[in-house]
């Protein structure tokens, strides 16, 4: 293995160290809103940090490794590369923001047993699993599987979001731990999205295509 190809992988173990810990904080933010863990849920924001940290160290060598030429194939793994870190790390940040709702959320009477929610996060985490599986192995066949499973989280999204709006109606002194969890929901909305995008990243490294137009277009 050569200099270069080193640092090539390098950029990769430490983009799927970025990885884990923003499932690892996303899980952590459910896991506190659901046991009502105010200490938990303060802590996502630290993990938060770590991950905005390494967003910042893999852009750094991806400039690095840019200015050495590379080949074709590895230039399109540095950019796909940096693709999924901004993802990531907005993943990390929806993790925050669930965090915060959960601290919001344990000071007052719990509206519903949640059902739905730690529901969705394992539909968006089992996404973003697969989507960063099929980076390490080259599945393209697997990541394009994950696409369409961002419409059933949608629809989960907008089914509770319908249920809250219901409960906000009939009962007014609801409405603000409503509008928290309707927050959590959408957070988890847009971790799928996250997913997605990585997803099609895997596609862009391994057969040089781009599909995003092509989903945008079936969407419209």
């Amino acid at each position: 293995m050569t200099h270069y190809e080193a640092e090539i992988q390098s950029l990769k173990d430490r983009l799927l160290i970025m990885a884990s810990r923003a499932e690892e904080a996303v899980n952590h933010a459910i896991q506190a809103l659901v046991q009502r863990d105010d200490d938990l849920a303060r802590s996502v924001r630290e993990q938060d940090d770590q991950i905005d940290t390494l967003e910042q160290e893999i852009d750094e060598q991806a400039i690095r490794l840019l200015s050495k030429a590379p080949l074709a194939t590895q230039l399109r793994l540095i950019v796909s590369a940096t693709n999924i870190a901004r993802d990531l790390e907005r993943v990390g940040d929806e993790a925050t923001t669930i965090s915060r709702r959960a601290i919001e959320l344990s000071q007052e009477p719990q509206l519903k047993p949640y059902v739905d929610i730690p529901r969705m996060a394992q539909m968006a985490l089992g996404m973003l699993r697969d989507a960063l599986d099929a980076f390490v192995s080259g599945n393209t066949a697997k990541a394009r599987a994950v696409i369409p499973r961002d419409k059933e989280v949608d629809a989960l999204n907008k089914q509770l979001h319908r249920e809250l709006a219901s409960f906000m109606v009939e009962s007014p002194a609801t409405i603000t731990r409503c509008l928290h969890l309707m927050t959590i929901s959408k957070a988890l909305e847009r971790i799928a999205d996250h997913a997605k995008n990585v997803a099609e990243d895997v596609v862009y490294l391994y057969e040089a295509r781009d599909i995003r137009h092509q989903e945008a277009l079936k969407r419209g």
